[in-house]
């Protein structure tokens, strides 16, 4: 039960998919009328002598499981599938057009084997030249492996087999046409990258005489390349979708939700079976017949409560969504202001649905639900409260979006603090301190005040 309330409604499928095969005692198809416990009940008391295990100590010969009617021109044969190339087979595809000796080559193709999915070369060539004398018998040293290396930087991607972050950026901008704006940017990448990255631009601008509009040319220039040359390699990544769990509907001011069933089917208890146990509990003298009760009725017990299990699933699920849509009422009503969402915790939806927390958590955890203005996980409307000057309980989510206003509409010029942003929020009514501020700003993504001047 726990294992279906987690698994968000894609899996679900695939999950009844897996049972219908597993289980032939259910079916897809809309529940009848159970005449089947009739039949159940009365074979129950002279089930007690049967045992299951001794049913599945199986006897059957092998031949009589298995089938040999086709010949060798029917034979079924592995179907063909198609492979994307990986990033490291792009890299070693390239090797081919380079003309090189043998051992050119193999330290080349090992050394592309150490380079990460972002396109680094991270670890030491005193390193990998230790791990292929003693792997692969091969000696070498730095600088024959520092010649293979100035090999793989001149593939594609551009800054591939970069050390870090400056090599990389130096790299892709020496395969570049030289212009003004590019020999500037390599020199400012070169001599004063710790100046750059702290966007000390006063200093870059004064050692090199240069001024702010040639110094945001070349910035411009750096802007354009890639930090991550393997990220861009996208042949062998799958795109992610998401099927939301639940829709919600918003109908003249009155919320109408339905749980998202997709291609989830009905299912029903076969009632094959169930003739089938009726048929040989009337007669268990044989042997035979009474591994055939076993049998029919563990999957019988099986169906049943897999069907149950979907049920209940579909009742918790329905339960805390409607806690959730109640609690937050307000915001769903507001089409998605988020100014309105009211501070909530797991408990308070526990508390309302009397489930457990642990089965709240397991629900908000995994599952998405469709609004009319977007797909949302469960887990966006938690937040915890903070009590304003005036002593109104607001969610730490509306500070969060004051705080991220407040940044978008400042200077890049003159970038707000923490100290500052503290202060404009307690102008607000939002008596919060400067590390609680910092928090706030750190799970928002957003670099500090120095990090985020532009020119």
């Amino acid at each position: 039960m726990i294992k279906l309330l987690e698994i968000p409604t894609m899996q679900l499928e695939e999950r009844i998919k897996e049972e219908l095969v597993e289980n032939p005692a259910l079916e897809e198809g809309r529940e009848a009328a159970e005449e089947g416990d009739d039949n159940l009940a009365q074979t129950e008391e002279n089930d007690k002598d049967v045992s299951i295990d001794e049913y599945l100590r199986d006897e059957t010969p092998l031949y009589k499981l298995t089938s040999k009617n086709y010949n060798q021109d029917t034979q079924k044969a592995e179907i063909p599938f198609s492979v994307g190339t990986s990033f490291h087979d792009h890299l070693v595809s390239q090797l081919g057009l380079r003309s090189m000796t043998a051992r050119e080559k193999a330290l080349t193709e090992y050394l592309i084997g150490n380079i990460d999915d972002d396109g680094y070369l991270r670890r030491s060539l005193d390193a990998i030249a230790d791990d292929m004398a003693f792997s692969l018998g091969v000696e070498t040293d730095k600088e024959e492996l520092e010649k293979a290396v100035k090999i793989i930087q001149e593939f594609e991607p551009s800054g591939v087999a970069a050390r870090n972050l400056q090599e990389c950026l130096v790299i892709q901008l020496t395969q570049k046409p030289e212009t003004p704006e590019i020999e500037r940017a390599k020199q400012i990448l070169t001599l004063f990258f710790a100046e750059f990255t702290k966007k000390h631009y006063d200093k870059i601008m004064s050692r090199l005489g240069i001024t702010e509009k040639e110094l945001k040319n070349a910035i411009a220039e750096v802007l354009k390349l890639n930090p991550k040359p393997g990220g861009s390699f996208q042949s062998d990544k799958v795109a992610e979708h998401i099927f939301p769990d639940f829709i919600l509907e918003n109908k003249e001011g009155v919320l109408f939700l339905t749980l998202n069933s997709r291609n989830v089917p009905e299912l029903k208890v076969s009632r094959m079976y169930t003739d089938m146990l009726s048929f040989y509990g009337k007669n268990k003298k044989k042997r035979n017949n009474r591994e055939a009760v076993a049998f029919v009725k563990q999957k019988l017990d099986s169906a049943r409560w897999f069907i149950d299990a979907i049920k209940q699933r579909q009742t918790t699920l329905i339960q805390t969504m409607e806690a959730i849509i109640s609690l937050q009422k307000n915001y769903f009503l507001s089409g998605g202001d988020e100014a309105r969402l009211n501070p909530m915790i797991l408990k308070d939806v526990a508390d309302l649905t009397a489930l457990d927390i642990s089965t709240v958590s397991r629900v908000a955890n995994s599952k998405y639900v469709q609004t009319p203005f977007g797909i949302f996980p469960l887990k966006f409307f938690f937040s915890e409260g903070l009590q304003t000057e005036s002593g109104e309980e607001v969610s730490t989510r509306e500070i969060k979006k004051i705080l991220q206003d407040n940044i978008n509409a400042e200077s890049k010029r003159k970038p707000l603090t923490d100290e500052e942003l503290s202060f404009i929020l307690q102008e607000k009514g939002y008596p919060i301190a400067r590390r609680t501020i910092a928090k706030y700003r750190e799970q928002l993504n957003i670099p500090v005040a120095r990090l985020r001047k532009a020119l």
